[in-house]
């Protein structure tokens, strides 16, 4: 088959009015065969039903074209940013505002930071940056998935040959930073009531890679754990390692008062952990990442300092004392609470009250200036449907493990509207 020619692109030059042509393309895959590559590759079918059946905008049927050098440039900015989260005056300034457990130093780096972007005139910005980012097992099956209903060579996906084995490694990694050569045994992936949770088949991929690599694997709320005779326990299993899906980022609530004391104890290793997200994931960060003075004072590169500035949407900390200002511009902000995820209490200003204004005024936001997501029309089901886009890059210590692709409708992602979902993402 032929594939069309036009690519998401990261000139800076692309008047706005070309943006929704030039920038990217999406291709329409066959649903029937992209679900007959899934159902062969889960070998499971209740696995199955729960992904295409009771979830059917988990996955967008479709591929997402980019330009080699709109990933470059993201690499780029990727780079920048984790020199500057490796500074002592960078940690100093954002550890002040973290919390407690944040303190604590563990050796683990943190499993699946998600590097968010959107795709402007100016180029690619980074929106924000998640320390348990979802969804890369999922993705790593979705493309083989899509790139199946191709003939052989007709595509170039680029991904890792074996991405599995790649975050299986990772784990150990984590793992042997805290206890060198001593063997794994043991890993909860934990969350929130798990079984409740949108993305629990991806738990369940989770617990079959661990399990094929030999460590027993539970999915359970933390409630289900128990710290005794110094080591973390559920039931009669010991832990050794914790996969944090928990959106209680410092482990602050009192359910997770065993979980936190284990982890301080260093009777568990956890990851993430809370200083990841401190150093990470804390929106405020973004504040000062993209303050040249702030920047000036942590002894940031000019180099440095001007890809920041250039490659990150500009964000501020929401005070009182700011009000009159960001009620007047607020057509061109997003309102995010500072430690907020999954696009939850999120407002675009164009579409807030007042009476919302005044709650963020109280609350711990940020404001960012708005950059638009790349939209098209893609067509789905035979209709037309107009989409939004976002990519994600996976990473581990500065390495990108995986790009990925979300499609949407709305203010935010939420894939549950048809065309929605996580995307394959093939570099051109």
């Amino acid at each position: 088959m032929s594939l069309p020619p036009q690519t998401a692109t990261d000139h800076k030059s692309a008047p706005l009015t070309d943006q929704r042509n030039a920038e990217c393309r999406y291709v329409s895959l066959n649903r029937d065969a992209m679900r007959k590559a899934l159902r062969q590759q889960l070998a499971d079918d209740a696995l199955y039903r729960m992904l295409i059946e009771e979830r059917p905008h988990q996955f967008a049927e479709s591929l997402v074209f980019v330009a080699e050098s709109t990933i470059r440039r993201q690499r780029d900015i990727i780079a920048a940013i984790e020199s500057v989260i490796a500074m002592p005056a960078y940690q100093q300034r954002v550890l002040a505002y973290a919390p407690e457990a944040a303190q604590f130093i563990p050796k683990a780096h943190g499993v699946f930071f998600g590097y968010d972007f959107h795709l402007s005139p100016r180029g690619s910005q980074l929106i924000e940056i998640n320390s348990d980012a979802g969804g890369a097992l999922l993705n790593a099956i979705l493309v083989r998935a899509q790139t199946a209903c191709y003939e052989p060579g007709a595509i170039n996906v680029t991904v890792a040959a074996n991405p599995e084995q790649l975050f299986m490694t990772m784990f150990v990694e984590e793992w042997h930073a805290e206890r060198g050569q001593q063997p794994l045994h043991s890993i909860a992936i934990v969350d929130e009531n798990p079984q409740a949770q949108f993305m629990l088949p991806e738990f369940l991929l989770f617990k079959k890679l661990f399990e094929q690599n030999h460590i027993n694997t539970v999915i359970c709320d933390p409630s289900e754990l128990d710290y005794r005779d110094g080591m973390l326990w559920h039931g009669d299993m010991p832990i050794d390692l914790v996969y944090n899906r928990l959106t209680d980022f410092g482990l602050e609530a009192e359910p997770l008062n065993l979980l936190r004391q284990a982890y301080l104890d260093k009777a568990v290793v956890i990851t993430p952990h809370p200083r990841a997200h401190a150093l990470y994931a804390d929106k405020r960060n973004l504040a000062i990442l993209t303050d040249e003075t702030a920047l000036l004072d942590i002894g940031v590169a000019a180099e440095t300092r001007a890809l920041l500035l250039e490659g990150i949407a500009h964000t501020t900390c929401v005070h009182k004392d700011d009000a009159e200002r960001l009620w007047a511009n607020r057509k061109q902000l997003f309102f995010k609470p500072a430690k907020g995820y999954g696009s939850k209490a999120v407002y675009r200003g164009e579409s807030i009250t007042k009476r919302v204004f005044n709650e963020i005024l109280q609350g711990n936001y940020v404001a960012q200036t708005l950059v638009r997501p790349t939209e098209q029309q893609l067509k789905v089901e035979n209709e037309i449907v107009d989409l939004k886009l976002d990519l994600r890059q996976y990473v581990y210590k500065g390495q990108t493990q995986l790009t990925s692709a979300r499609l949407y409708q709305g203010q935010t992602t939420n894939f549950r509207t048809p065309g929605s979902g996580f995307a394959g993402v093939v570099v051109v």
